[in-house]
């Protein structure tokens, strides 16, 4: 659990100093919000699948309940290993011909140079779209008269909101016919969990959320564009045939 100073009200987003209350005989009481009148956070008692399910969904109780009231600090091992899967899914698009079903290939895969430089190229989007939401975002809240923004919590936010990619997993090891297709649809849902991540860290609306991902989106499209126009490429860069 986070501190209480960190506890959130999943219904209502108020602050809260406690999620539930510890009697003797090992007892425990849901903590009631004094806002919403309802319990500060009933995943407390639910499965973590059930939780998972939720955060699939998309429902804001869920992101409230894993962002302000849980101490989940794996957002960091999370996306090294999003952009090792989407890496490898890139390098296979470019060497179709080149695909086996023997997982030790995937030993092979890591000598691959232009592996390393797909790496670096997912690498350089996700930096591009995370700066572009936190730059826009210190503009645009002093305008709005909003809270300051708390970067690193939001960071985190995206981070984890990128679980998404995590899909890319079956398209690794199974036939790729359809990566790019599979890649269009994983990359609109994780878009969705960004989105609905700024909404619970900011409070804000929908559209602000969304425009915010415009933001992060083409910011992270004119960095992939620079990067396949310069001179010295990704795919020649690390092509040293």
């Amino acid at each position: 659990m986070g501190t209480a100073q960190d506890f959130r009200c999943i219904e209502c987003n108020k602050k809260a100093t406690e999620l539930h209350r510890d009697y003797s005989n090992g007892i425990l009481k849901i903590t009631i919000c004094g806002s919403c009148k309802k319990p500060v956070d009933k995943y407390i008692e639910y499965d973590p699948v059930i939780i998972l399910i939720d955060a699939i969904l998309c429902k804001t109780q869920a992101f409230r309940h894993i962002l302000f009231n849980t101490s989940l600090n794996i957002h960091w091992k999370l996306c090294v290993f999003c952009l090792l899967c989407e890496a490898y899914l890139r390098w296979s698009i470019l060497h179709p011909s080149e695909q086996s079903s023997d997982p030790a290939d995937l030993i092979r895969y890591t000598r691959e140079w232009e592996f390393y430089g797909m790496f670096t190229l997912a690498s350089l989007e996700l930096s591009a779209f995370c700066g572009g939401v936190l730059l826009f975002l210190w503009l645009v809240l002093p305008c709005l008269q909003q809270r300051s923004l708390e970067h690193g919590l939001l960071l985190k936010a995206l981070l984890l909101s990128s679980y998404g990619k995590v899909l890319l997993i079956p398209t690794v090891i199974w036939e790729h016919d359809y990566s790019p297709l599979c890649l269009a649809l994983i990359k609109l849902f994780v878009l969705t969990s960004n989105s609905q991540a700024i909404r619970v860290i900011l409070n804000s609306s929908r559209r602000l959320s969304l425009l915010t991902i415009g933001v992060g989106l083409l910011t992270e499209t004119c960095v992939s564009q620079v990067c396949s126009s310069l001179p010295w490429g990704f795919k020649e860069m690390f092509n040293f045939e």
